[in-house]
């Protein structure tokens, strides 16, 4: 069987756009293929959100559905697989679906069993489970047609969140599926893909049948999906692998004897950097923006966002504002100077010593007799952020906050201020990784200049002012932030593994205590497996108790409000 695999970038909610984008595709490729594969949900984009709670929006993605039935009519028989929401007539529930169109209606529906109800997921919201999965044939071969989460089985099994019962995949091989389908829309995160990898080409070994999987790409607010659509043979040669971060058509002939091609996973970084310039990108052009703003403080983190925004959106297309005070140094002015003149964005400077110095001439009265502290500090932060939002209001630019995970994390920032923006960029980046970005960044040329990579990382509001004065050095804040956000570890089963006790508390109170400012900050495009926001759910007014190094359980109270 000839198989059109489609890995495409829907716009989540433009129902009339996805589907006539489907039917364009496979009337395109219907005179050289049986069968024409669109990822999960590819009529409404991934993920919907409470936009399924829409009565009226459904009822236009089920006349979308039928549409697409109806010119499947005019492709030679080929028949047209895709996703979006269907709601079950019995039940009056949605299900997430597999739709199969071909010769003037939809033939085939096969509802997704397995709803993922974990980080980022939150399918039990909106869907009820499909009661069983089934075959269907076309043109001589059983289609075993699964939707994302189940062909995900035998990693989810003990996985904690996750509940299992049954495994479709070897359902359907029990039913005498001769070619096994799978359309997703599974989100990118660092590691990720060489398990997706490893998951489909086994299921292809273990019942000896070729295996389809295409899956989603493009970015839709946080969640960044890589598409890596995959085609293999029943021996579990690789035939077809899409491309990262871009959208991608390629037919496979399932039953010839095609030359197996080699995996290479996309290394660490630079699959990294390609999904924020991709998210940058997408969430610019599906939010309606052109150009972006940001404020350049010649340090590290807005030196690489500036970098990515202009591989995104065109150099052309972003704006850079360095807004030096007395506390700046001259070196991180001319950094910034330099760094604009080398991607060739627009550049300003903007002063704010004249701004602070009627902000503190204002509340002078009020603070009479009480030492300065980082109230000031935080008001020089304040009116950078006003700044770059006034140019955002006045020219309709996207703003681009720089702060990384690790500041994020530990409160390291300034509410209203350097956290101001649209999109936050870094926020699921830490700072090490920051590092390793700009160094690829200059892989063929020193576009951020040496000295920003070589510079102490310093907020500059204050003289002599450097970040390891307050944090522990970001190599090992870091390694605990993996352990106490990303893996969910006590601070006593973090210091079992080598960390200073006192440090490991520090920082997880830290991390309790900032729940507040993440909250307000812009949406943060993912890359690690546990991002704050979307996937990581938090109160901000609690009290919960963590041990202490001597197992008496220690109150956290407060927040920071900074």
């Amino acid at each position: 069987m000839k198989v059109a695999l489609v890995q495409m970038n829907p716009v989540v909610g433009d129902i009339e756009g996805n589907s006539t984008r489907i039917v364009n595709a496979a009337a395109d490729m219907s005179s050289r293929s049986d069968l024409v594969v669109f990822p999960e949900m590819s009529v409404m984009g991934y993920p919907p959100r409470d936009l399924l709670d829409r009565e009226w929006l459904i009822d236009e993605v089920q006349g979308a559905v039928e549409a697409i039935g109806r010119a499947s009519k005019d492709m030679h028989g080929c028949a047209v697989v895709f996703g979006a929401p269907y709601r079950d007539a019995r039940s009056g529930r949605l299900l997430n679906a597999a739709l199969l169109a071909v010769d003037g209606c939809i033939a085939f529906r096969q509802a997704k069993t397995l709803l993922p109800n974990y980080d980022v997921f939150d399918e039990k919201r909106h869907f009820d489970p499909g009661s069983g999965v089934a075959t269907v044939e076309h043109r001589g071969e059983k289609l075993g047609i699964t939707v994302c989460e189940d062909a995900w089985a035998d990693l989810l099994r003990g996985q904690k969140g996750s509940h299992c019962p049954v495994d479709p995949v070897q359902q359907l091989a029990e039913q005498g599926a001769s070619l096994f389908v799978n359309i997703s829309a599974s989100p990118f995160s660092m590691g990720k893909e060489r398990i997706r990898y490893n998951l489909i080409r086994n299921h292809a070994i273990r019942h000896s049948t070729p295996f389809i999987y295409v899956n989603q790409v493009g970015g839709n607010d946080e969640l960044l999906f890589d598409g890596r659509s995959m085609a293999f043979s029943r021996d579990g040669d690789l035939v077809a692998l899409g491309p990262s971060f871009t959208e991608w058509t390629e037919i496979v002939d399932t039953s010839a004897d095609t030359e197996p091609i080699d995996y290479r996973p996309q290394k660490r970084v630079e699959s990294v950097h390609d999904a924020l310039v991709m998210g940058i990108r997408d969430y610019a052009r599906k939010c309606g923006f052109k150009k972006a703003v940001l404020g350049l403080s010649g340090g590290i983190d807005s030196s690489l966002v500036c970098c990515l925004a202009a591989e995104a959106l065109g150099p052309s297309n972003v704006l850079g504002i360095t807004m030096p005070s007395r506390f700046s140094s001259e070196g991180s002015v001319e950094d910034s100077k330099e760094l604009a003149k080398r991607l060739g964005i627009e550049f300003r400077e903007i002063p704010i010593n004249g701004i602070h110095d009627v902000y503190l001439s204002v509340l002078n009265d009020h603070f009479a007799g009480l030492p300065e502290d980082i109230t000031e500090e935080n008001i020089q932060a304040r009116i950078r952020g006003n700044i770059v939002m006034a140019f955002s209001n006045k020219f309709g630019y996207l703003a681009l906050s720089a702060g990384n995970k690790s500041e994020l994390a530990v409160g390291y920032c300034t509410l209203y201020g350097d956290m101001c923006g649209g999109l936050a960029v870094l926020a699921d980046v830490p700072k090490t990784l920051v590092y390793d970005l700009a160094r690829y960044v200059n892989r063929a040329s020193e576009v951020i200049p040496q000295a920003v990579i070589d510079k102490a990382p310093s907020a500059e509001l204050r003289p002599g002012q450097f970040d390891q004065d307050t944090l522990p050095p970001y190599p090992v804040l870091d390694e605990i932030l993996r352990y106490y956000v990303e893996e969910g570890l006590s601070p006593d089963e973090i210091v079992a593994r080598g960390f200073d006790s006192e440090v490991v508390r520090w920082v997880a109170d830290r991390v309790d205590r900032n729940e507040h400012k993440r909250r307000q900050a812009a949406p943060g495009l993912r890359v690690t497996a546990k991002a704050f926001g979307i996937g990581r759910r938090m109160p901000i007014a609690a009290s919960y108790r963590q041990a202490d190094s001597h197992g008496q359980a220690q109150p956290r109270l407060g927040f920071e409000a900074v």
